[in-house]
């Protein structure tokens, strides 16, 4: 399987919460496609206390996983969006 590019996007994105509309991270998105995973390398602010976990109201927004071989977060449909 192939590994995510070693040259990081250049474009950033902020994600919400959808329940609540707490910020969760500032992450460097590639593509335009909806948001399914998160490459734990490639997020730049980390606002959440506890590991896929909504820091205001506790909703589980992601699942730790491994992605071809690189640790990401993958994102639950319809719980956190994107700006």
């Amino acid at each position: 399987m192939a590994k995510p590019n070693k040259k990081q996007p250049t474009k950033t994105v902020d994600i919400y919460c959808a329940k609540c509309k707490s910020q969760l991270f500032k992450y460097r998105k590639g593509g335009k496609g909806a948001l399914v995973k998160c490459f734990k390398e490639r997020i730049v602010e980390d606002f959440t206390t506890e590991s896929c976990k909504c820091p205001s109201c506790g909703q589980e927004f992601a699942r730790d996983t491994l992605v071809r071989g690189t640790p990401a977060y993958k994102i639950i449909g319809g719980k956190v969006t994107m700006k």
